[in-house]
């Protein structure tokens, strides 16, 4: 039976549920922008970023000026990083086979990747300029092929973000836009006459993006239904408690909302982890939103053995799932359910976050239980085709087609199995003369 030794707080939302004052309001900015395009959207921009430039997109010019204000070691950094997302992602495409299957004689079946003509990514700001998450959302959509990737990320403090706009652009942006929250997000799925339509919204965002990604799929499509940053570490009596800690608080400091959870099979290593958070946080600076987050969702549990820890892990289905035991890779056998699994303590999750080359967009909510997360696939829409080359095969198929579609009552269907029964193989139908006519 699990031991709580810290209890969370406050309950997460669960996956599906909005805020219905978050979903209100997010309505109000679409319907407003769908009617008033281009007006509503400056109108929004002003309002919720204080930013109306005569142009939302940034020139050739603009960007060259800008790149020219990045610190040169910020720039190779996103260049080392680029580098791992890109050798990982061409990896994962290169995994994905089409194929021609000749299934019987004459007959072939096949399968195609084809891009995504369009996509929109999101790169946040707010509190904090997510640098990564163009290389985790452009850069992965241009190795998938996409021809048009645009990108738009909000303006910091009333100024243009330097930096991320050089990993944008680095990462393979067709264009971008200095526009954020609901607005950008309702720009690109609508279009607007200075905003073109895209056809795929890809990236993480505040409560508010991520509901207005949610009212808006179906037209368009969306990488992920997001919620709060996730961690959960599964750990035995090996594992250093001040590195547990740490680790903890590195996800914790996302947002006041931050799941952040310990499963130990030592009870000793959960208290002293407890206590090694309460010190970390007196002079972190980020303690603000790290001490909310660990206080109303943080959790400490301990279990019996490391197969219920892993089973009970399972259960959480985390966004981020670290092992900190003597056989870490134990878990690839044992667990199931994550977003991502970060196997040792020489692999962080902030790894993955940031520099290593996996993709951040990840399932949250317990939503792991049936999806990953974002990668090349995601901006691929796997196609059939099929061919019949072979009369008598089409024949036989005919015939197949008719007593199949009977069975189900769809007489159009079976009939169009009859002509081609006709056609080949001479078949005779009361609904067909002998000259194949009605």
């Amino acid at each position: 039976m699990p031991q709580f030794l810290k209890t969370k707080e406050k309950a997460s939302i669960p996956i599906g549920q909005t805020d219905p004052a978050i979903s209100s309001t997010v309505s109000r900015v679409i319907d407003d922008i769908r009617a008033a395009g281009d007006a509503a959207v400056r109108s929004y921009s002003e309002k919720f970023d204080k930013w109306s430039p005569a142009s939302f997109k940034l020139s050739a010019t603009d960007i060259e000026n800008i790149m020219k204000q990045v610190p040169p070691q910020i720039i190779a950094d996103i260049v080392e990083v680029q580098k791992n997302v890109r050798t990982f992602a061409e990896a994962q495409k290169q995994s994905l086979g089409e194929f021609e299957l000749e299934i019987q004689p004459g007959v072939f079946l096949g399968q195609r990747n084809n891009p995504v003509a369009s996509v929109g990514a999101y790169i946040p700001g707010g509190r904090y300029p997510l640098l990564a998450s163009a290389h985790m959302t452009i850069l992965t959509a241009k190795v998938a092929g996409v021809p048009n990737v645009i990108g738009c990320t909000p303006p910091i403090a009333g100024q243009i973000p330097h930096a991320t706009v050089a990993a944008m652009h680095l990462a393979g942006a067709d264009s971008i836009y200095i526009l954020g929250g609901v607005q950008a997000i309702a720009a690109m799925a609508l279009g607007t006459p200075s905003i073109p339509k895209v056809d795929f919204i890809a990236g993480p965002g505040n409560a508010f993006v991520a509901e207005a990604k949610r009212q808006f799929f179906g037209a368009v499509g969306i990488d992920l239904f997001a919620g709060p940053t996730e961690v959960l570490i599964v750990a035995d009596d090996a594992a250093d408690p001040f590195t547990v800690a740490t680790d903890l608080l590195s996800q914790a400091e996302h947002g006041p909302d931050t799941p952040a959870v310990l499963i130990t099979t030592s009870e000793e290593l959960g208290r002293r982890v407890i206590a090694f958070v309460q010190s970390l946080l007196v002079d972190m600076p980020t303690a603000a939103l790290a001490g909310v987050s660990w206080r109303d969702f943080g959790e400490v549990v301990v279990v019996d053995t490391l197969d219920e820890a892993y089973k009970l892990a399972d259960v959480y289905a985390s966004e981020h799932v670290q092992i900190l035991t003597r056989e870490p890779r134990e878990a690839l056998e044992k667990m199931k359910n994550y977003g991502a699994l970060f196997l040792g303590e020489g692999t962080c999750v902030s790894y993955g976050d940031k520099v290593i080359g996996t993709n951040h967009v990840l399932p949250t909510r317990g939503a792991a239980r049936y999806t990953g997360g974002l990668w090349v696939g995601k901006f691929l829409r796997t196609v059939t085709y099929q061919e019949v080359r072979s009369p008598s095969a089409s024949g036989q198929l005919g015939r197949l087609c008719g007593r199949a579609a009977r069975a189900e009552n769809f007489e159009g269907h079976a009939r169009s199995g009859d002509l081609r029964a006709h056609h080949y193989l001479g078949d005779q139908h009361e609904w067909i003369d002998g000259a194949g006519n009605l």
